[in-house]
This record gives structure tokens, C-alpha cells and sequence, in this order.
């Protein structure tokens, strides 16, 4: 049998014929899933019900979700944490084998899953595959990880011959995961992954517009033999999601989102007595740099695919570019036209690689840049709103680039999620890197150029998480789970270490110190 093609972010071709004809199959599937109503299991007093519908087409009803009572919340805190005992339990190994179990499951479905993710948040079929991919990964990696530091049970020296000490990581208890609509199977999946796997019972909450495929993902968890208990489903909007996050008996939150909302996680993880551990990712206003030595032709396509990749809509995406003035005119020049060829459209067809944005706020916000750059600079390509006219029934805007800004401008310095990217010329690197570090997020970024010592100036003096060199796949996107970490720093993340690397199972136990004498 033949190697099935692998699809992560950096997959720059979609000319794998095997892979169309299993994701079109997979389009077929899907389809008879719409129009579900997903509520919280058990659930006698659901809210009513919210049409969630896909972007690129408001009439197509991707799923009805009815936000889980008051009464439901209960019983799933209850459920998990009379769960928890058990799970925490098992030996390390025991839980290793039903994750491995997920994420072999993921891959299995992965094709009407990628057809959902399209369907449901507008991603086109190789995003959407990455996604699928990525959660399926996420179960594997963190198995691997969890494999190689034997359980995280380690023996430590000891003050006498009668005296056995050992250092064991154990897990909180009952752990929260707050899943974002942009990333609707991995960010749902990859926190799921390493809290369960590490003993604790998970409190799924999804976006109410990724519920559909959060919902799959849950499926497939029971599935593949985790307790019923070990993991909740709680759908929703923001009244679920501030009734999760304050419950008494979430133990742990793994928070993806905004920053507002992150902060004010962070600020009331106290509200117990004592501090909750929080893995808050909150986005980011990412950076490119472009110096003189650097390969231009690169360099736009490793901003257009950043900057205009799913809309825009990932918390990666470059949507801020400094240029050295020397070469800053053919740069914009390249990179206008890399928008230009940028063609908006139905995210299930082949060849498309932008769809719509997730919904009319969106649409509204870039609206906002649009005008707004129109007065105080120049749009040097797209700016032009497609939802209404002639074959664009969805959220459809154009892939933007704007110019001629001032430098201290807020499109350098608010994030948008819209396919929108500021470029502005510097005299000098270290005005580049200056203004890039000066925001107080500091998720991803970006470097082109031809120069070794450049590179590592950059490397050395760059504030964010997750660092690109010289990448057309793209310039500030694309990490992957035991390829790159992904977590932010400053008010990107909260934690210091990253998803999908060495570090991130820690942040879901607590060290015990066992000292024994005989």
C-alpha cells in the first residue's frame, strides 16, 4: 500500500491525486453530518438552539448548538471530577496506549473531518488537512514525549542508606480547554492530548463555531477507550466559557484566544484561594524583517502565505512587515502582486487557497484598516469587500497590502485576523528590529536575508516565541508539533514553554517529593 501523503502547514502543492480523491470522499461524508444539533451529553434543558453556518455560505447550516445548562455544567464538573481518581490511576502506559489510540483514529477520518474543518470555519482542503493532521500528531508526540521521560517518575539522591527519594510528577485533577474556532481540531486536540495523557479529566469548551468538529474530535476520544467521564463536552458561547473557566472544580485552564480574554483568565485563576495553572496562548501582532541582502522573491511569498493563509485568521500571521529602504519599493512591488494573484473563493474547491473570513465582524474590521489606510496611507493592493457580489455569497474580502503609513500607526500594532499586511521602509536593522519588538506581544516572527551575521543578530535580539529564517512556506507560520514549538511570549503566552515541544506535558503536573524510610 502505498505512503499516505502527508499534508502539515509548509505543504506549498496540492497536485497529490490520491489525496484529492480521498478528501472530495471525505466531502461526502461530511456533508451528511450537517445540520446536527449538538448539545452537551445528557443535557435535559439545553439552550436553544444557534445556527452555526459556514462563511463561505450563509444558507449552508453546518451544525444547531445548544448551550449546555446550567445544570449540565454541573454534572460534567461532577462526572469529571469522580472520574478523575480512576484515570489518574491507570499507569502512564495504560493512558499512552488510548492517546496513541486518538490519534491513529484521527488519521483514519481525516479526510471527512478536513472536508468538516473546511466546511465550518472556511479553511481551504490543505489547511484544513493540516489541521486534522496536527491534532492527530499532537496524540503521538506527546505519547512519545511522555514515553521518553519514563512517566516523568524519576529516582533523586538520597541523605542515607535507609532513605529512598524519588521526584514524581502527578496531575492537578480536572483540567479546562478553552478551543478557538481558527484551528477547531488541533487546539481542541493538542491541550486534550496532554492532559488526559497525564492523568488529568478533560472539560472540553469549544468556539460555537468550531462546535462541529470539536464535537467529532470528542467522539472519536470515547471511541478509542477514554473513560466517558475523563472527558466533558460543554458547547457553548462566552456564558459557558465564564462559567467554566470559574467553576470550583477546574483545577488547570488551557485558555487560546485573545488577549483581553487570556488576561482576564490569568487575573481570575486566584479566585479559589490559591493560584490555578494557566496555559494561556493570546495571539499576536507578528513581525517580518526584510534587509537588504535578503532574497525578495522569498521573501513576498513567504509574507503573502503568511499574511493571506486561512484569511489571515491564525494568531501566527504576519500581518506587519519593516523593509530596508534601499530595496523596500521592489519588495511592495513583489509582494502586491503575490496578493493580486491571490483569488478569493469556495475553500472545498481544489485549487483555492484563500476562502472567506470567519463572520460579519470580520468582514467590519476590515472594513476599518481598509478606510482607515486609505486616509492615512496607501492600499497597494486588494481593499475590496466580495461578500454580496456575484458568485461571493459568504464573508469574502480581497488579500490586502497597505503602505505608506506612519511607522507608530495602530495597524502596526492592533491584531486584526483579516488577510491584511502593513509594510513600512527602515533606515537600518536596528530600527527593524526595534519597532518589531515594541508591541507587547510576542507570539511569532520573520527574517529574510542573505547574511550570516544577520541571522544570528536576529536570532539573538528578536522578543517572540517562534522564530523564522529565510522560510517561503511561510514567513512568521507553519509550526509543527516536534518541528517547532509553538508559544508566545510577553502577552502572547503565559506559560514560557511552548505546544508540541519538549517542555509543554510539565505544565500539566505538579512536582511531588516522595521520601521514604526504612
Amino acid at each position: 500500500m502505498a505512503e499516505k501523503f502527508r499534508v502539515t502547514y509548509a505543504t506549498l502543492t496540492a497536485d497529490n491525486e490520491d489525496m484529492h480523491v480521498a478528501y472530495e470522499a471525505g466531502i461526502e461524508t461530511a456533508r451528511g453530518w450537517l445540520g446536527a444539533e449538538i448539545a452537551a451529553p445528557g443535557d435535559d434543558s439545553p439552550g436553544d438552539p444557534v445556527e452555526v453556518t459556514s462563511p463561505a455560505d450563509p444558507a449552508v447550516v453546518i451544525a444547531r448548538v445548544r448551550a449546555a445548562s446550567p445544570a449540565a455544567i454541573e454534572k460534567a464538573m461532577e462526572d469529571a471530577r469522580a472520574a478523575a481518581p480512576e484515570w489518574a490511576g491507570r499507569s502512564w502506559q495504560d493512558r499512552m496506549a488510548v492517546i496513541r489510540k486518538v490519534g491513529d483514529l484521527i488519521s483514519e477520518y481525516s479526510n471527512e473531518l478536513a472536508a468538516l474543518v473546511t466546511m465550518e470555519v472556511g479553511k481551504n482542503r490543505l489547511e484544513a488537512l493540516g489541521d486534522v493532521e496536527e491534532a492527530a500528531v499532537f496524540f503521538r508526540y506527546y505519547a512519545d514525549q511522555m514515553e521518553a521521560n519514563e512517566g516523568y517518575d524519576r529516582p533523586m539522591d538520597s541523605l542515607t542508606a535507609a532513605e529512598k527519594t524519588r521526584s514524581v510528577l502527578k496531575p492537578h485533577g480536572v483540567w479546562a480547554v478553552i478551543a478557538p474556532f481558527n484551528f477547531p481540531a488541533a487546539l481542541a486536540a493538542g491541550p486534550a492530548a496532554a492532559a488526559l495523557l497525564t492523568g488529568n479529566t478533560v472539560v472540553l469548551k469549544p468556539s460555537v463555531q468550531g462546535s462541529h468538529t470539536a464535537w467529532r474530535i470528542y467522539q472519536i476520544l470515547l471511541k478509542a477507550g477514554v473513560p466517558e467521564g475523563a472527558v466533558q463536552f460543554l458547547p457553548g458561547g462566552d456564558e459557558v466559557g465564564k462559567a467554566v473557566v470559574g467553576h470550583r472544580e477546574v483545577d488547570g485552564i488551557t485558555f487560546t484566544g485573545s488577549y483581553a480574554v487570556g488576561m482576564s483568565i490569568l487575573r481570575d485563576s486566584t479566585a479559589a484561594g490559591y493560584p490555578k495553572p494557566v496555559v494561556a496562548e493570546m495571539g499576536g501582532k507578528n513581525p517580518t524583517i526584510v534587509a537588504a541582502s535578503a532574497d525578495l522573491d522569498k521573501a513576498a511569498q513567504g509574507v503573502a502565505r503568511s499574511a493571506f493563509g486561512f484569511s489571515g485568521q491564525k494568531c501566527s500571521a504576519c500581518s506587519r512587515v519593516y523593509v530596508d529602504a534601499s530595496v523596500h519599493d521592489e519588495f511592495l512591488a513583489k509582494l502586491a502582486a503575490k496578493a493580486e494573484e491571490v483569488t478569493p473563493a469556495d475553500p472545498l474547491e481544489r485549487d483555492t487557497f484563500m476562502g472567506p473570513v470567519i463572520d460579519a465582524d470580520a468582514v467590519a474590521r476590515f472594513e476599518k484598516a481598509v478606510n482607515h489606510a486609505r486616509e492615512s496611507g496607501r492600499v497597494v493592493a486588494g481593499g475590496e469587500v466580495l461578500q454580496g457580489t456575484d458568485g461571493f455569497p459568504g464573508h469574502y474580502v480581497q488579500a490586502t497590502v497597505v503602505g505608506n503609513l506612519r511607522s507608530d500607526d495602530w495597524l502596526f500594532a492592533e491584531e486584526l485576523f483579516v488577510p491584511f499586511v502593513a509594510v513600512t521602509a527602515v533606515d537600518s536593522l536596528d530600527e527593524a528590529m526595534a519597532r518589531a519588538n515594541e508591541t507587547p506581544l510576542g507570539l511569532t516572527a520573520g527574517f529574510f536575508s542573505g547574511d550570516d551575521a544577520e541571522i544570528d543578530w536576529f536570532l539573538d535580539t528578536i522578543h517572540a516565541g517562534v522564530v523564522y529564517v529565510n522560510r517561503p512556506a511561510g514567513a512568521t507560520t507553519g509550526a509543527w508539533p516536534g518541528v517547532q514549538p509553538f508559544g508566545g511570549w510577553k502577552g502572547s503566552g503565559s506559560s514560557g514553554k511552548a505546544g508540541g515541544g519538549l517542555y509543554y506535558l510539565g505544565l500539566y503536573l505538579r512536582e511531588q517529593s516522595q521520601s521514604v524510610v526504612s
